[in-house]
């Protein structure tokens, strides 16, 4: 029963790998792997017919999926092996398939199993969709707490508030049933005490939200802090973050999100919901021991809940999967593609019935146009693409050296302090404009809305007159009036203000989005941009540019399509997104005709960002962070080889290896007490350094302590041996140990004068977390992921001790 039981839990380990990566999958093979382990017991059933052990092997094999759980572990802050994962996972396969042509029950268990991705997508949709929903409402109420009260049901925001209004006005939403602090305590009068007195509330309301937020981040989930997609991409790479996708995590950065925007910071909740909605990935996972218990398995589930995350984010599904594939996801097969459509069409469904934002629209800056682009505009659409690239190389510069900062001094050490300053900072500059106070949503949205007659804000006064055919209503179109001329200016300082805010923000203890205040800085200048041309137009019609489009004073240029185009310039400039981004500018708008304008201008913010540097922001963060993630955009073209990256180096200590057949049991304990490697070269011996093999840590820790426990007569003393036969008679001497069969024969290998370039894509289209170097056949050294990303880094004059992980 004993060496049954160590049969039972070694079998989901990799010393069942063949030559070729594979797993038993006969009868015959699985008694050879038997008669090594515990020959005592095989060769009891083998003296008559070996169909008790063909059953009893069978059941030992249902019942090892327990252990694959235990053996799909990996320490904290390592890689996972994507090659030994996706092989535990064809094991399983073939299983399941074998045994469901045995019964009805097995027969419905695998067809569970066959569509339990689907279900497990399923859910994560919906759960995305319901705490989007939940997210937006509460950040909405929290974000007008800050200005006043609807006394009659305080839990409607101003806008809610004043839906049942008849004295609703267009540009601010004021009505009589709304009441602003100053009103509530019974000043209903406007002069400089009221202004003081709504200042003070609204500085003392951000000051709440925010150290609220920070102090639940520092003290319940510190991973719910920052935006969390630099830790998806590296996540979904394969690395191992522990509690980074957890329910504490999922539940406190969805409540601090919403405190963080209602502060009023420079910050969104759209790249924090990506973390969210993976937090319900990894949680849902866990129902699906498909998924739960294989690391490499999971990442196809967290790829569909990025995808899910973007699409209740803009309410774009398309975008959203894009998004996954373009930025996020390492490894996306045509199966995962498929299930991220679908989880991000099941979100999207879910938070268009929950309807947070009372338009019938997904997100609350969605618009649509009804004037065409004119091919003249080309020109200033490019100047935006320009405007985004040089913004976001310089956000990037600036942000990235501010984050240096942070961890270089002590000011690293007072998070709560650095949130409080920078939140009593922005209170203080944003109150006094207007088009800073306000939510940067509900701003987005007043720069993407086009001028309609019946329109008496300041963007929309203009000089103009009563036109007849709009049924003696304000023509929306004319000579830039005082309210315009009033907005530019608040709005240039805006732009500054949002611009400057963001680089310290960015990076603080709370959850922190960077596609919302991109798009706005973007938004800003577009409107700037294209009021410019609109006036240009209309002040000078017979330039030959405006001749033909802007014939007989019709409107020909939309100051709103520029505001869009600029954010998905801003943001193209900071992310260093294309594709993806044009489709979820496209999926806002509706309008396919405007496809072009995005596309020049992203196109061009790409381009010029990258003569700054090829980084996007979140690539930027990895590597601030030291994680060892290969990212596949990166090109490599030096001529160095892998002689120069492994270890150990000339003057080094030598190679810590294992013989394969002069080792004792004590020898290797030994071993692994005094050294901390995941893994350890098996060689014929240390004189000759033939390879023979690769052995885990874990797998050969586990086998030594179930020998000494399941094995009478396997002691301190006896002989361990990684190969078939055992030399000499076995009765002479302590019992022999033999685990050739934990053994991988078959483990990746290169000479010491492979190209680096070659070394660099087998690391990241593999997936491998390490790579044993040989010259002739003779063991020369390894080369890990970490050594790698150090390799990288020193040729591109970086610190290399940056890369802290393996």
């Amino acid at each position: 029963m004993e060496s049954k039981k160590l049969l039972e839990e070694d079998m989901s380990t990799p010393k069942y790998e063949s030559m070729n990566g594979g797993f038993p999958d006969d009868d015959d093979e699985l008694l050879d792997i038997a008669t090594e382990i515990a020959p005592e017991t095989a060769s009891t059933t083998s003296a008559g017919s070996n169909q008790p052990f063909l059953e009893s092997s069978t059941n030992i094999l249902d019942s090892s999926e327990e252990t694959m759980l235990e053996f799909g572990q990996y320490d904290d802050f390592h890689t996972i092996d994507w090659v030994r994962d996706i092989s535990r996972d064809r094991l399983r396969h073939k299983q399941i398939s074998r045994k469901s042509k045995e019964s009805c029950w097995d027969l419905i268990k695998g067809t569970h199993d066959a569509w339990s991705g689907w279900l497990c997508v399923l859910l994560v949709g919906m759960a995305a969709g319901l705490f989007a929903g939940i997210v937006d409402i509460g950040a909405s109420w929290m974000s007008d707490l800050k200005e006043g009260i609807c006394p009659e049901a305080f839990w409607l925001n101003k806008e809610q508030c004043c839906w049942g209004s008849n004295d609703t006005t267009f540009d601010d939403r004021s009505c009589s049933q709304w009441l602003t602090w100053s009103q509530l305590f019974g000043i209903h009068t406007e002069n400089a005490g009221t202004y003081i007195l709504d200042y003070i509330i609204y500085v003392l309301w951000a000051m709440s939200f925010s150290v609220i937020a920070v102090f639940l981040v520092r003290t319940l989930a510190p991973y719910a802090c920052g935006s969390g997609i630099p830790e998806i991409k590296t996540i979904l790479s394969g690395f191992i973050i522990r509690g980074y996708l957890g329910k504490w995590t999922l539940i406190i950065k969805s409540v601090t999100m919403m405190l963080a925007v209602s502060a009023g910071l420079s910050l969104g909740k759209e790249g924090p919901l990506v973390h969210v909605a993976c937090c319900i990935g990894n949680f849902f996972s866990y129902l699906f021991p498909k998924y739960g218990r294989n690391e490499a398995k999971k990442r196809e589930i967290l790829s569909a809940a990025s995808a899910a995350g973007v699409s209740v984010a803009f309410g774009a599904p398309i975008g959203g999967v894009l998004f996954s594939l373009e930025e996020v996801s390492y490894y996306f097969p045509l199966k995962t593609m498929w299930r991220s459509f679908f989880c991000a069409l099941v979100a999207a469904f879910i938070l268009r019935s929950i309807n947070p934002f009372g338009n019938s629209h997904l997100v609350k800056f969605y618009v649509e146009y009804n004037t065409p682009w004119f091919f003249f505009e080309l020109l200033p659409f490019i100047l935006l693409g320009v405007f985004g690239g040089l913004y976001g190389a310089f956000f990037n510069k600036f942000n990235l050296k501010w984050c240096r900062f942070r961890k270089k001094t002590r000011m690293g050490l007072f998070p709560i302090a650095e949130v409080m300053i920078v939140t009593f900072v922005t209170a203080l500059l944003a109150f006094p404009n207007p088009y800073t106070r306000e939510n940067t949503s509900i701003l987005i949205q007043r720069l993407f809305k086009d001028c309609g007659p019946v329109d008496d804000s300041d963007l929309c006064d203009y000089n103009a007159t009563y036109a007849p055919n709009l049924n003696n209503r304000r023509n929306p179109y004319g000579e830039a009036g005082t309210g315009v001329q009033n907005a530019m200016w608040q709005l240039f300082l805006a732009l500054i203000l949002k611009g400057i805010l963001t680089i310290f923000t960015f990076g603080m203890k709370v959850p922190a989005g960077l596609f919302i205040p991109s798009m706005a800085v973007g938004a800003i200048a577009g409107r700037l941009i294209g009021t410019g041309v609109e006036q240009l137009a209309f002040n000078f019609p017979d330039w030959i540019l405006f001749d033909e489009a802007c014939a007989g004073g019709q409107r020909c240029v939309t100051p709103g399509l520029y505001a869009m185009v600029g954010a998905a310039a801003a943001l193209g400039g900071v992310t260093r997104m294309t594709v993806s981004l044009v489709v979820i500018m496209f999926e806002l708008t509706g309008g396919l005709q405007y496809i072009i304008p995005i596309m020049a201008a992203v196109m061009t913010s790409k381009w010029v960002g990258d003569a700054f540097g090829k980084e996007g922001i979140y690539d930027a963060h990895i590597h601030l962070n030291g994680y060892p993630f290969l990212d596949a955009k990166e090109e490599f073209k030096h001529t160095t080889i892998a002689a120069d990256i492994m270890r150990p180096r000339r003057g080094d200590p030598p190679l810590v290896v294992i013989e394969q057949d002069n080792m004792t049991v004590e020898e290797l304990e030994t071993l692994l007490q005094e050294e901390d490697y995941n893994g350890f070269p098996v060689v014929v011996s240390k004189e000759t350094q033939l390879l023979v093999g690769f052995v885990l840590r874990r797998d050969l820790s586990h086998a030594l302590d179930e020998a000494r426990k399941a094995q009478d007569g396997v002691v301190s003393n006896s002989r361990v041996y990684f190969t078939t036969h055992v030399p000499g008679p076995l009765d002479v001497g302590p019992k022999p140990l033999k685990l050739k069969k934990m053994l991988d024969q078959s483990p990746f290998t290169i000479t010491d004068q492979t190209p680096m370039e070659v070394v660099i894509d087998m690391f990241r289209k593999l997936g491998l977390r390490q790579c044993l170097v040989t010259h002739k056949g003779r063991l020369l050294g390894i080369a890990t992921r970490k050594d790698v990303r150090k390799h990288i880094a020193t040729l591109a004059n970086q610190d290399p001790d940056s890369v802290q992980f393996h």
